[in-house]
């Protein structure tokens, strides 16, 4: 009987070697997030990075076309002078002041309805405030400006019906403002009250019934329950509706084209002017970094006003 072979040992690794296998496995297990996330990366610094570092290298530029010098800080303090600069910031901060309160409000007494009324069909009814949304602004747009029209519009035919004098929507700076706030109203109203219905359920129904304990109406609750639990949806919409409307575009584009007057032009169609209708790309450059440096200031300071409460 022959005796049993051995069992096979691995041979004995250096000790000297052991660290730098050590340390090749931990560079390897480290370097296995960086490059699931390098296309991601990639493809970052291609279409946003890149973009971004050359439009300002852009707005310190001066010229037409592909003919361009360099300008240093000329484009800014360009715009620092520019009375139709003013006009359209100031033109989209009327629009502002008027819209997004507006806007939110009936979204919001909207997003109450829907949630104390309507409960078997509350499906039916959300998906119906929400289709606005979905339509296109340039549809939109083309919609009101038929609706709008002053000769044989359907709103001055109605308003000519019941004895009210008509309105020229688009020939009076004002009414055109106006005729602006009520699309960006009509397109937007049903977003932001699917977004405030949904906070509306999120609230305890237990607040509501201890507030109706200790004897408090239905306006106190709403502005000691309701209010409190939804300001950071009130915040989010505040902002994200101050965003948009800074870089109001589609809707006076296609209702107006700025005018009359220039009484509806918005920075952002001033920026498209400038850059694709005179090529001045540098100074629509400018005017794109302006406009950033403005939607920051406000976004952080609606914030900070209306998140210190948190």
């Amino acid at each position: 009987m022959t005796a049993a072979a051995p069992p096979a040992t691995r041979p004995a690794v250096p000790a000297a070697a052991r660290p730098a296998a050590v340390r090749r496995a931990r560079l390897r297990r480290r370097a296995v997030p960086y490059l699931l996330l390098a296309p991601a990366l990639i493809l970052f610094g291609i279409f946003k990075a890149y973009p971004i570092i050359s439009s300002l290298l852009l707005s310190l530029t001066a010229g037409s076309g592909s003919v361009t010098h360099s300008a240093g800080l000329s484009n800014y303090e360009r715009l620092l002078h520019d009375p139709q600069f003013w006009t359209a910031l100031g033109n989209t901060a009327r629009i502002l002041v008027v819209q997004v309160p507006v806007m939110l409000a009936l979204a919001l007494l909207l997003a109450v309805g829907l949630n104390a009324a309507f409960v078997r069909w509350r499906t039916v009814w959300r998906l119906g405030v929400f289709m606005p949304t979905v339509t296109g602004l340039v549809a939109t747009g083309i919609l009101f400006s038929f609706l709008l029209n002053t000769k044989d519009g359907a709103v001055n035919n109605l308003l000519d019906s019941i004895g009210l004098p008509t309105i020229d929507w688009f020939g009076d700076g004002f009414w055109a403002r106006m005729a602006v706030v009520l699309v960006l109203t009509w397109h937007y109203t049903g977003y932001n009250a699917v977004i405030y219905l949904a906070g509306l359920q999120g609230i305890p129904k237990e607040l509501y019934e201890a507030a109706m304990v200790d004897g408090a109406g239905p306006v106190r609750r709403f502005r000691s329950v309701t209010l409190p639990a939804l300001r950071p949806v009130l915040l989010f919409t505040v902002v994200l509706s101050t965003i948009g409307t800074l870089q109001l575009f589609d809707e006076p584009y296609v209702l107006t084209r700025g005018g009359p007057d220039s009484a509806t032009l918005t920075v952002s169609m001033y920026l498209y002017d400038n850059g694709f209708r005179y090529f001045d790309f540098g100074y629509a450059s400018a005017i794109a970094y302006a406009l950033t440096l403005l939607v920051s200031v406000l976004g952080a300071a609606q914030m900070r006003l209306m998140g210190e409460r948190e």
